[in-house]
Parts: structure tokens; C-alpha cells; sequence
């Protein structure tokens, strides 16, 4: 275990070319490593189109099993880099049965581990319970030879228990892609409202786990091909921050980036102990979070 990351994170639009989106991955891990990273987020479904702005039956041609077309190109790159890839697959699992995936690539190439997603949105412009079956590995980091990694995917991103439960097993860093963007039609005033949502609570996961983060998105205008909506606006700002939420890199809105930061693992020991979140945890009073909905209004047990 090395008590340092060199972590980045790729940025890149990802429009209906697969090779193209592919070749985009690739060279940004390339220019990564040449800065010396040995761990390299990429956004999510970064060699496909958003295909869930819609729902078309077409589109579940463009999934794929693991290990894959896509696995099998980064795991020799993963090699060749001595870099540990985690990469995002639209995983064909069984006939029927598709999930959103991450893949961790280790620095042999092998594959370290996979976590599907588990929370599916169903909004408009984000319809992916159409497409994607829930995860069914609950929220376990994958062990790597540069340390353990909690992956998490875009929606995840929201929901603070999925981050704690990821501490609590030991990751030593998290890891979130993305997709996720403004509808055209948001004023000024809207974008940044959401913008800067997305970047707070993903931050606040950095804090109260003590963890440092990655978040990697997507950039660019990808329409609607049912013409249902105008399309989405992917917003960027990818961004690294580290275990007391501190931005120790950014990436621009509307650009492909590569953005690195060297990540001091020891650090989450050293605030543990000074913020002991987890050992001032109040988990015999903790059962109301399984329930969907508190009801106050009935007396008590």
C-alpha cells in the first residue's frame, strides 16, 4: 500500500462514434500518465452517446459483456501505463439483464473489480431504469495495488449513504462518473444553482468521510433523437478534491481536460482522529434510515 496517489481525472464529449469516443479516453489516460498518474477516472459511458436521454429498444445493441471490447483495450493500456483505470461499460450481463458499470482495471491489466450502479434515475432527459437492471453488489470498494477504491456512478452521487457505506468498508478514496448536465432551456441563475449543488454535496462526501474524491463528467450538446427534448448541455467541471473537501483540481465546463493531484492517503488517519466522525456515530439510533418515510405523526414504540 503507498501512502500516495497520483490520481487523475479525463474529461471529453462522447458523441455517436465509439471508436472516436475510445480514441478520447485513451489519450487523455496517456497524457495522464505522462504526468505521472497511477490512477485514472474516465466519465461515465465514455465511449457511448447519452443514449438514456430517450428510450429507444435500439439502443440496447450497444451494450457489451465484461470482459469486453472496451475492457480488453484499456486493460492493455492499464499494463503498458502501469496505471489503474476505472472505465465505465454498458454491461450486457444476460439476456435482459443490462447494468451501468464501472470497471476497475488493475496495472497488470487484470480486472480488479466491477461495481453496478445502484441508484437508476428516471427523470426526463435521464431515463435509465429503461435501461439499466439496479446493482446487485452493494457498495464494496475494489481492492487495487494502489489501495482500495470506492466507485460510485453519476446518481450515486447524490445520496450520502452510499459514500458512508463505502468508508465503512475501507475505501481510501471515491470515485464517481458522470453524466450529468443543464437542460438548454435553464436561465443563467438555474445552471448555477445546479453546478454548484452537484460539486458541494460531492465535496460534503469528502468531508464527512475524511476521503479524498474524483468526479469525472462529460462535456458537450448531445440531442434528443426523439426529438422529446432539446437535449442537454453535459456541464463539465470535473474535479478532484481531497479529504476536508479542498479543490486540488478543475476542469472547465465546456473543454476536454485532464486535471491531476497527488493525493496524501495517511491524511484520512490524521483527521479521524481530530474529527472522529466515526466514532461519535450514533448507530443504535440509526434504524429510521432503512425506512422509506418516517411517520412522526404515530406515538412511539
Amino acid at each position: 500500500m503507498k501512502n500516495e496517489i497520483k490520481a487523475a481525472v479525463v474529461q471529453h464529449g462522447c458523441q455517436g462514434d465509439y471508436q472516436k469516443n475510445l480514441e478520447q479516453s485513451i489519450d487523455g489516460i496517456n497524457k495522464a500518465t505522462e504526468r505521472g498518474a497511477n490512477l485514472v477516472l474516465l466519465p461515465e459511458l465514455h465511449t457511448l452517446p447519452y443514449f438514456c436521454i430517450c428510450e429507444d429498444g435500439r439502443y440496447f445493441d450497444l451494450a457489451e459483456p465484461i470482459p469486453g471490447t472496451t475492457t480488453e483495450a484499456l486493460a492493455i493500456l492499464a499494463r503498458d501505463r502501469q496505471t489503474v483505470i476505472v472505465a465505465s461499460v454498458f454491461e450486457k450481463r444476460a439476456r435482459g439483464i443490462y447494468h451501468n458499470t464501472a470497471v476497475v482495471l488493475d496495472r497488470d491489466g487484470s480486472i480488479a473489480g466491477t461495481y453496478r450502479k445502484m441508484h437508476i434515475p428516471d427523470d426526463p432527459g435521464y431515463y435509465e431504469k429503461y435501461y439499466f437492471t439496479p446493482g446487485d453488489q452493494g457498495f464494496v470498494p475494489v481492492s487495487t495495488s494502489i489501495g482500495r477504491l470506492g466507485v460510485l456512478v453519476c446518481w450515486d452521487q447524490w445520496f450520502p449513504e452510499a459514500a458512508r457505506l463505502m468508508a465503512l468498508a475501507g475505501a481510501e478514496v471515491l470515485l464517481f462518473s458522470s453524466a450529468i448536465g443543464w437542460e438548454p432551456g435553464d436561465n443563467k441563475q438555474e445552471k448555477a444553482r445546479q453546478l454548484d449543488a452537484w460539486i458541494t454535496i460531492q465535496k460534503a462526501h469528502a468531508i464527512a468521510n475524511h476521503l479524498p474524491v474524483l468526479v469525472s463528467n462529460r462535456i458537450g450538446h448531445e440531442t434528443d433523437p426523439a426529438g422529446n427534448t432539446d437535449g442537454t448541455d453535459f456541464w463539465g467541471s470535473s474535479f478532484i478534491a481531497g479529504p476536508q473537501g479542498e479543490l486540488l483540481a478543475t476542469a472547465g465546463t465546456d473543454k476536454a481536460a485532464v486535471i491531476n493531484a497527488d493525493l496524501d492517503i495517511e491524511k484520512t488517519e490524521t483527521l479521524r482522529r481530530s474529527w472522529p466522525y466515526f466514532r461519535d456515530r450514533r448507530i443504535d439510533h440509526y434504524h429510521g434510515l432503512l425506512e422509506r418515510f418516517l411517520d412522526t405523526t404515530s406515538p412511539p414504540d
